[in-house]
C-alpha cells in the first residue's frame, strides 16, 4: 500500500486545488443542469446529495484515482477477511462480523461467526427477559467511551420503538454529580445496573460501579446478582464484584465500534429482540454496499475522499454535523468519537511522522438549535466549515406544520449556505458558495440508524486508509489515564516533587 502523499494522483490532486481556487457553487448548478443528480446517490436506507460540496467531475476522478494509488479496495477486503489490519495491537476489526447473518460465511471466520451468534442469542433472550420483568423500571448503562455514546445515542434517536413502563439511565462521567443525580431517583428493587467494561477495570467504570454497589447496599438490597449485569471478558473479576449475568465479547471489537456487539445490551432491553436484530440489519445492508458497490458509486467512499480532499487540499480542518431530528442529539458526539479517536493520528501504519494532516474537528448540535447558536458562524465567519444535514422524510408525532416547517428550514439552511446575500453595507452579506452535503432517512427506524451509523464507521475506514494511518487503535487515550493515577495520590499525600510549577500549584490549590 503505497502512502498518499507518494501517489502521481495526490500531486495531480495538489494542482487541481490550486486551479479550483475559484470554484463557486452558483456558477457550478448555472453550467451544469446534470450535477444534482450527478452528484447524488442512494445507498441502504440512505439518499445523499453530495451536490452542494466543493467538488466537481474532475475533482471525484482524481480522488478515485488516489483511492487506487492508495490500496483502498485491498485494504477493504482484507479487513472484510479478517486479517489483522489493526497492525499495532495485531489484531483484526471485525465489527461488521457482529452484524453478520448467522451462517453466512465460510473458512476460517466461520467460528468467529458462530461465537458471536452464540452470544448474541442468549442477550438477546435476557433483554426479553427484562422487558417482560414489569419489577424492573430502571435500567441504567455505567459505561464510557463507546460503552456509553453508542448505547446511549442509539436509545435517544430509537425513543419511538423503546418499551414503554421503562426508563434508561446512562452514567460515564467519573464526576459523582452525573451518578448521583441518577441514583436519587431510583429504587433497588427496580434498578438494574449494566456495567460495562471489557477488561472490568476502565477506572471512571469502575468508580462508578462501585459506588452503584455502596448505594444499593446501603439502601438495603441483598440480591446483586439479579440487579447487576456485566458486559465484559473478564468473567472473574465480575463474580468478585457479585455479578453472575455476564456477556463477553472479543478483542476485535474496538470500544467506538461496539454497539453491535453485548455493549449494546441497553439498546436490545429498550427496543427488543427484533427491533436490535433490525438494527444490525440495517448495518449490513451497507457492510454490503461497501464491499460490493464501485468505488465510483460506494457512498462510504466518496464520503471518505470528499473528507480527504476538504482536509488535504482545500485546508477545511473542520466538520459540523447538524441532525434535523430532536432524536438524533447526540449522534455528534458519537460520531466525534468514531473519527477523531479513529483518525486523529499524527504517524503512519509503520510509526513515520506524517506531513499532512488527518481527522477534521467534528462539532455539532441538533437543528433548529444550532440555527440559532452557532450558524452565524458557517454563514458569515471567517472559516468555511462543511455542515453535514442530516434529516427523516416522515415523522412518527402527529403534531401538525412540525415537520414540514424542520425540513423547510434544513433545506433552507443548506440553499442559505450556498446562495449568500448581496449587501453593500456588509453587514448583512452572506458571501455563500458554503460547502454542505445532506443525507436523508425515510424514517428513523431501527434498521435505518444501523445503516447511517455503518454508513459513517465506513466513511472513517476509507479517509484512514488513504491517509495510511491505523484507524483501530487509539494509544492517545492512555497518557492522561496514567497522569491521572500519579496525581491521584499526590492530593492525598500533598507530594509536588518533581511536578512542574504549574501541575504543583494547581494541586496544592486543590487541596
Amino acid at each position: 500500500m503505497m502512502r498518499c502523499d507518494l501517489t502521481l494522483a495526490w500531486k495531480n490532486l495538489e494542482h487541481h486545488a490550486q486551479a479550483f481556487a475559484g470554484f463557486d457553487l452558483r456558477t457550478a448548478f448555472e453550467q451544469d443542469a446534470l450535477r444534482a443528480d450527478r452528484l447524488s446517490q442512494t445507498a441502504p436506507h440512505v439518499f445523499a446529495d453530495l451536490s452542494k460540496n466543493h467538488l466537481d467531475t474532475a475533482t471525484e476522478s482524481l480522488l478515485q484515482e488516489l483511492a487506487r494509488e492508495t490500496g483502498l479496495a485491498a485494504h477493504r477486503d482484507a479487513m472484510f477477511r479478517g486479517e489483522r489490519i489493526n497492525t499495532t495491537e495485531d489484531r483484526a476489526a471485525m465489527h461488521w462480523l457482529l452484524r453478520q447473518p448467522e451462517g453466512s460465511v465460510q473458512g476460517a471466520l466461520a467460528e468467529p461467526l458462530a461465537q458471536v451468534h452464540a452470544t448474541l442469542q442468549p442477550l438477546l433472550a435476557f433483554a426479553e427477559t427484562i422487558r417482560a420483568d414489569a419489577q424492573i423500571t430502571d435500567v441504567v448503562n455505567i459505561g464510557i467511551g463507546g460503552s456509553d455514546l453508542g448505547p446511549q445515542m442509539a436509545v435517544l434517536a430509537l425513543q419511538d420503538f423503546v418499551i414503554p413502563g421503562k426508563r434508561f439511565h446512562f452514567v460515564s462521567n467519573v464526576d459523582g454529580h452525573e451518578l448521583a443525580a441518577v441514583l436519587k431517583d431510583l429504587k433497588t428493587e427496580s434498578t438494574l445496573f449494566l456495567i460495562a467494561s471489557k477488561t472490568f477495570t476502565t477506572l471512571e467504570t469502575m468508580t462508578n460501579a462501585r459506588s452503584a454497589l455502596g448505594w444499593y447496599k446501603a439502601q438495603g438490597g441483598c440480591d446483586v446478582s439479579r440487579h447487576f449485569a456485566a458486559l465484559t471478558t473478564n468473567v472473574a473479576a465480575a463474580a468478585e464484584f457479585g455479578i453472575r449475568t455476564t456477556f463477553g465479547f472479543w478483542d476485535w471489537v474496538g470500544g467506538r465500534y461496539s454497539v453491535w456487539s453485548p455493549i449494546g445490551l441497553t439498546v436490545a432491553i429498550a427496543i427488543g429482540a427484533q427491533g436490535f436484530r433490525n438494527l444490525l440489519a440495517g448495518a449490513h445492508a451497507m457492510d454490503q454496499h461497501f464491499q460490493t458497490a464501485p468505488l465510483e458509486q460506494n457512498l462510504p467512499v466518496r464520503l471518505g475522499l470528499l473528507d480527504v480532499w476538504y482536509r488535504n487540499f482545500l485546508n477545511y480542518t473542520s466538520r459540523s454535523i447538524a441532525p434535523y431530528h430532536s432524536a438524533l442529539k447526540r449522534l455528534p458526539a458519537h460520531l466525534q468519537q468514531l473519527e477523531m479517536e479513529s483518525n486523529g493520528k499524527r504517524v503512519d501504519r509503520n510509526g513515520h511522522a506524517l506531513a499532512y494532516g488527518t481527522s477534521p474537528v467534528l462539532w455539532g448540535e441538533p437543528g433548529t438549535n444550532g440555527q440559532h447558536a452557532y450558524f452565524q458562524m458557517l454563514h458569515q465567519g471567517t472559516d468555511i466549515v462543511p455542515l453535514e444535514f442530516i434529516a427523516v422524510k416522515k415523522p412518527t408525532h402527529n403534531l401538525a406544520d412540525h415537520h414540514e416547517l424542520l425540513l423547510a428550514n434544513a433545506i433552507a439552511q443548506a440553499q442559505a449556505l450556498m446562495l449568500g446575500q448581496a449587501d453593500e453595507g456588509g453587514h448583512k452579506h452572506f458571501p455563500g458558495n458554503r460547502p454542505s452535503t445532506f443525507l436523508l432517512l425515510d424514517e428513523l427506524t431501527p434498521a435505518s440508524l444501523g445503516a447511517l451509523i455503518a454508513l459513517q464507521e465506513h466513511r472513517v475506514f476509507v479517509s484512514g486508509s488513504v491517509w495510511g494511518i491505523n484507524s483501530f487503535d487509539q494509544w492517545g487515550v492512555e497518557l492522561g489515564k496514567v497522569l491521572a493515577q500519579d496525581i491521584h495520590a499526590r492530593l492525598a499525600s500533598g507530594h509536588v516533587a518533581g511536578l512542574d510549577a504549574s501541575t504543583a500549584g494547581l494541586l496544592k490549590r486543590l487541596r
